[in-house]
């Protein structure tokens, strides 16, 4: 397995080639959206699951810095892919076996991914989940604008230098200036390996532990603190997250009791992304998360992100049928008559179609 760790991290960008391409071939296998044929949609599984274990050995690379989940004692990331690609083939085989009452273990499926991204939620820090959890939210030094900032050897809360840091006027800590000398000599002495240390020697390192007192660690926030912060910033941030975690469930319970055909469901998840994302977007806008940090470049992108997966209620029953399948069939009548670009909009709409009888292909979870 080290090997094979070793080879991947090497060869990522060979590996990532064959990946696209093998993923991109499972499209044209044969009977690819055929009810009665699991084949093709366990080999497009197990491709996926062999994606996302690549990608996370390539993220937890040996580079002094772990670049993974919240907790590196459990793959958050690669357990929330190796779900979706399982879902699409539990469907197969339930639609195959059980036919309506797939959405019982289609239901199963998405409340177990409910619970791993909630737990990745808490983990994090009730930090924002990237593509459903899938990539780590991790932000870099530079852009770390934490109520707990290091200024110098010394932490203070907010940005603005305060009357309890002792600074000159090119900001600089003349404190922490003495510190590094003072620590450069207690290193030498230790170097030196001197048997006992002298008086001056002694008083030299208990300065030094004055003067630099070690760096306390900045807890993660819980969600307490995030509720007890003064605007309602904070709690429109955690419901937000929330119902957009909660959402694919919702709605695959609701088509449990109402069926797929009924406009309820479909109201009712395109209400709740509305409002989570109203809610985010406001967040967004006001500057704060309810961590008193301001969003990250990528956080913003994942908002944008968010929005964009409203297309898919375009594809989703009972709209696709009543005014999606429509356009798309005339479309391709209209180009039918065109050499080789008739023929391509028809394989166009064929898998367009084909993908839409899945619910994990067009649920956006």
């Amino acid at each position: 397995m080290e090997a094979y760790k070793t080879w991947v991290r090497r060869n990522r960008d060979y590996v990532h080639s064959l990946e696209s391409l093998a993923n991109g071939l499972t499209w044209f296998l044969p009977e690819r959206f055929s009810t009665s044929e699991i084949g093709p949609e366990a080999v497009t599984a197990i491709l996926g699951i062999i994606t996302a274990i690549n990608e996370h050995i390539i993220d937890t690379a040996p580079n002094g810095r772990y670049t993974g989940s919240a907790d590196p004692s459990f793959p958050y990331g690669l357990c929330i892919s190796a779900l979706k690609d399982l879902e699409t083939l539990v469907e197969v085989v339930a639609e195959q076996y059980y036919g309506d009452k797939k959405w019982n273990f289609i239901a199963v499926t998405e409340a177990t991914k409910v619970m791993v991204r909630l737990a990745l939620f808490r983990n994090s820090g009730y930090k924002m989940l990237l593509h459903g959890g899938e990539i780590p939210n991790v932000q870099k030094d530079s852009d770390d604008t934490s109520s707990q900032q290091r200024i110098g050897g010394f932490l203070k809360h907010g940005g603005h230098h305060g009357p309890g840091l002792l600074q000159n006027n090119r900001g600089q800590n003349p404190w922490n200036l003495e510190g590094r000398a003072l620590s450069a000599l207690s290193r030498f002495g230790e170097s030196a390996r001197m048997i006992s240390d002298p008086v001056w020697m002694q008083r030299i390192q208990q300065q030094h532990a004055i003067m630099e007192p070690p760096t306390p660690m900045i807890k993660r926030p819980t969600l307490s603190m995030i509720l007890s912060e003064k605007d309602v910033n904070g709690a429109l941030f955690l419901l937000g997250e929330v119902l957009f975690i909660t959402r694919p469930l919702i709605y695959v319970l609701f088509i449990r009791r109402y069926g797929v055909r009924s406009w309820i469901p479909w109201f009712l998840s395109l209400g709740v992304d509305f409002i989570g994302i109203g809610f985010l977007s406001h967040v967004v806008k006001s500057g704060k998360g309810g961590r008193d940090q301001q969003f990250s470049a990528s956080e913003k992108d994942e908002v944008k992100r968010r929005k964009l997966l409203w297309a898919l209620y375009l594809m989703r029953e009972p709209f696709f049928s009543k005014y999606t399948r429509q356009k798309l069939e005339g479309t391709e009548m209209l180009l039918e008559t065109v050499p080789l670009i008739g023929t391509l909009a028809a394989k166009i709409v064929e898998l367009v179609i084909g993908a839409q009888t899945r619910y994990t292909y067009m649920s956006g979870s």
